[in-house]
């Protein structure tokens, strides 16, 4: 498999850690469609920063129907239609479903998810971004988004381990996971090349992109 058979590549990894960004350059690059999350579309968000208790499950039904409208538009895709690159997974509304909801609001979730989520699409390619938790944390200051200056190193501890449980076991599209703490895919050209070479050549199985020494 090669770039030009893709149809749909998502990068994921834990908040802060670049998906957006990388996204919306490989849909550059491919000529293809970014399909990204909106997270300011989410009224819950803000609050759940605030009193995650409160606001879990508002937050997690808001996103899973988002997320499913989108990905409705995958399931009609035809030989024609242009790559997609998303910045997310639908497999990711459960994973965050699991770490924020305690045990009554997590089977109504369940029943909701098996309503509206239908049959997930599989990837072509999917590319993991991995960054310890004080990079991060770093990023997110960052970026100067208010309502997450609320957000509890340990929930973001257990969102990193939760991705790294999960891509462990990830077996359904080919994998590339990308060392992602030294890299800066909004500026860092020479690394950002690196990785779309891996992907115009890529093959089944599991990848690994370093930083490029310097």
């Amino acid at each position: 498999m090669t770039a030009s058979d893709f149809r749909y590549i998502v990068v994921e990894g834990p908040i802060g850690v670049g998906k957006t960004t990388l996204a919306g350059r490989l849909a550059d690059s491919l000529g293809g469609e970014a399909l990204l999350e909106a997270p300011q579309d989410n009224p819950f968000l803000p609050r759940f920063y605030e009193n995650p208790q409160a606001y879990a499950l508002a937050t997690q039904l808001s996103f899973l129907i988002q997320r499913a409208r989108q990905l409705e538009s995958l399931r009609q895709r035809d030989l024609f239609t242009n790559v997609r690159v998303g910045d997310y997974m639908i497999e990711k509304d459960r994973l965050f479903a699991e770490l924020t909801l305690d045990a009554d609001e997590l089977a109504l979730y369940r029943q909701v998810y098996r309503r509206i989520a239908g049959e997930a699409v599989t990837p072509d390619l999917v590319i993991y971004l991995q960054a310890p938790v004080e990079v991060l944390l770093r990023r997110i200051a960052a970026r100067g988004v208010a309502y997450e200056e609320y957000m509890d190193s340990r929930y973001l501890e257990r969102v990193v381990n939760a991705y790294t449980q999960f891509f462990h076991h990830y077996e359904a599209a080919p994998l590339v996971i990308v060392n992602a703490a030294e890299i800066d895919f909004a500026h860092g050209d020479a690394d950002y090349d690196h990785l779309f070479g891996m992907v115009r050549s890529i093959s089944k199985g599991r990848h690994y992109l370093n930083p490029l020494p310097l």
